[in-house]
């Protein structure tokens, strides 16, 4: 670990010289990709420092301790040693952690797409309830929500929405959200008062740039169609709604929230370039199917992964059994404890298999 992280150390030290060289300097696509490249690194190489430092004044601390010390002193220095041998061990795991391989998309911002899934009225219900959720979290985040496409039913329930939240690391905290979400609770429609359960699916998409996905125009097929409303119904007369079909893939994408044609493409190729990209990754991971175990479920649709109990007023994560009351906060956006929980099971456990293989 120790050879590693020397090596990002030097890696470091190296792109600082280089972007003190004029000839970077004035080569603004060149600095800028020095830049990213240093930053990448800021983290690790801050904490490493931290670490030496730390463990030179343990180690001084532990020299002083084989000198004549007066009671006093001695006590002073021995409980010196204690704080700084915790610290080192928990910068240690903080090391281990920041040297696990990268998600190459955590960077990127993301596409959500949620569907109402079984529970017919009430399911479109709890699908809008999880968009708001979203959105809640997604501002506290200070990142930027834009919906791409909604469909609605008519009771002010969402059949399916898609939308992209754009900020820092969005990826990185959302990953883990993709899957198949449960509700037990009385619809507001129930006159007896007896529980239901309905689900809703969602799905997180990298977002995908043009460099990411090529998308050939001659493989799309580009229909326009009326918008329409609540029951099918028709919300406009000019043909502004857009469905694109990826013919290799059979993908295919339909966008009529805006009243020009030409943005509801423009979100619509959004999500398509972002569907490409899932079907990829899809096609990689069934591939390595092995790398897979260590992750949370950052993919799988059909994965139950929790349930929002509104009568016991509690969250059930079921992926890592962690069970929260605190649905009220959770569902108006207050959903950290659940995402930190999810981040720290998963570095856990990609912990757990390097030991593993280390072994």
């Amino acid at each position: 670990m120790f050879d590693r992280l020397e090596s990002i150390e030097k890696k470091y030290e190296e792109l600082n010289e280089l972007m003190s060289d004029i000839n970077v300097i004035n080569n603004h696509s060149e600095l800028q990709k020095y830049a990213k490249a240093q930053s990448d690194l800021t983290d690790t190489v801050n904490t490493y420092r931290t670490y030496k430092d730390v463990a030179a004044h343990l180690a001084d601390s532990k020299e002083m301790l084989k000198e004549k010390l007066d009671e006093d002193m001695k006590e002073m220095v021995e409980m010196d040693i204690a704080e700084l041998a915790e610290k080192k061990e928990a910068l240690e795991e903080e090391l281990r952690i920041l040297l696990l391989p990268k998600d190459p998309f955590d960077e990127k911002n993301v596409v959500i797409e949620i569907r109402a899934g079984a529970g017919g009225d009430e399911a479109s219900l709890f699908a809008a309830n999880l968009f708001r959720m979203y959105s809640k979290y997604a501002e506290n985040m200070g990142w930027k929500v834009e919906v791409l496409n909604t469909s609605y039913t008519g009771v002010d329930g969402i059949k399916e929405v898609s939308f992209l939240i754009s900020g820092n690391k969005v990826y990185s905290y959302l990953k883990y959200e993709s899957g198949v979400h449960r509700v037990q609770r009385v619809p507001e429609t129930e006159s007896q008062g007896r529980i239901h359960t309905s689900t809703a699916t969602v799905a997180v998409l990298p977002e995908a740039e043009e460099v990411d996905v090529k998308v050939d125009p001659n493989d799309v097929r580009v229909d326009v169609f009326c918008s329409s409303g609540p029951g099918g119904q028709s919300v406009n007369t000019t043909q502004s709604a857009v469905r694109l079909t990826h013919v290799p893939t059979g993908i295919v994408v339909s966008c009529q929230d805006e009243k020009s044609q030409h943005k509801n493409k423009d979100k619509a190729m959004k999500v398509l370039r972002a569907r490409i990209l899932e079907q990829a990754q899809e096609e990689a991971a069934d591939e390595i199917a092995s790398t897979r175990k260590s992750q949370v479920g950052t993919g799988d649709r059909s994965e139950r992964i929790r349930t929002y109990n509104y009568p016991q007023g509690r969250v059930t994560d079921h992926r890592i059994g962690l069970t929260l009351h605190k649905l009220d906060y959770i569902m108006l956006g207050d959903m950290s404890e659940v995402v930190d929980a999810l981040i720290t099971y998963d570095q856990a456990e990609k912990l757990k298999d390097i030991g593993s293989n280390d072994n």
